[in-house]
């Protein structure tokens, strides 16, 4: 009989603590899958073990990085790690594990991924395709900068040498018509290499001033070089007058007229007798 008793209370005793930890966790229960195809209770933020962290080890080329992160995280959570590490945005990686590439969504310890496990990390290649045109690209505008840069000095040193024709022509001296000629073939050259030039952008629009330079120094010369040529077009007042002066033996002056201005005509007369 006092056995019953003892046995009875304990019973009760095992009761009343299982409605007490029933009424502790009363909620639903979720369920996920172990990688083992195990049915379990999902553990939540209450537990101790989703709080554990683990080390992984990314591979990424011929670099290596090791990331502490929570055992629970998704690819999607490592891949935002790996931005701060690597500088490529969580779009562009690729993550693989045991040979397989894993989506965003999966996590962590739902495919195995244990502490010191090896993830590898790949750059997308339509992101890799499209870094590299771009980098093609803004080599490209580098290098028409630079070769019109170099243009630019040349047509620099050219224009010096307009404006000096220019100063002498002023001037009133006579300037060889080769001078003229020279001139204008340099900057045909550097006119040329301009064409050349492929461009775009605000490249494109340095090469047009440049090609813009060459021309107006090419119609400078042509406007030199006719004045070259008729000094009086210039509207200058100055005249240059050249007088050949004749040296008289009397001191006086010849009646006869110069040898240049005597007729070729020779006048026979014939004279009348008148009574």
């Amino acid at each position: 009989m006092v056995f019953w008793v003892k046995f009875l209370a304990m019973k009760r005793s095992s009761i009343s603590k299982d409605v007490i930890v029933n009424n502790e966790y009363n909620r639903e229960i979720d369920w996920e899958l172990r990688p083992g195809g195990m049915l379990v209770q999902k553990r939540d933020a209450g537990d101790g073990s989703s709080r554990a962290m683990i080390k992984i080890k990314v591979s990424y080329g011929s670099y290596h990085h090791d990331l502490t992160v929570p055992a629970q995280s998704t690819f999607g959570d490592l891949k935002r790690v790996l931005a701060q590490e690597t500088g490529l945005e969580p779009k562009e990686q690729r993550l693989l594990f045991r040979g397989k590439e894993k989506d965003d969504e999966e996590c962590l310890h739902m495919v195995g991924v244990k502490d010191m496990s090896k993830v590898i990390l790949f750059e997308d290649p339509a992101s890799k395709e499209r870094k590299l045109e771009e980098m093609n690209r803004n080599q490209g505008i580098l290098k028409a900068y630079e070769d019109v840069a170099k243009v630019r000095m040349e047509v620099d040193k050219l224009s010096e040498k307009v404006a000096a024709l220019g100063a002498t022509i002023r001037g009133g001296a006579k300037v060889a018509e080769k001078e003229f000629l020279v001139l204008t073939e340099l900057l045909m050259v550097q006119l040329l290499k301009l064409d050349s030039i492929e461009a775009d952008g605000e490249a494109k629009v340095q090469r047009r001033i440049e090609v813009r330079r060459v021309q107006s120094f090419a119609d400078t010369i042509d406007s030199l070089k006719a004045r070259n040529s008729n000094p009086f077009s210039s509207g200058s007042n100055a005249v240059s007058v050249t007088t050949k002066w004749e040296t008289f033996e009397s001191g006086v002056g010849s009646l006869s007229a110069p040898a240049g201005l005597q007729s070729s005509t020779k006048i026979t007369q014939d004279w009348e007798l008148f009574d």
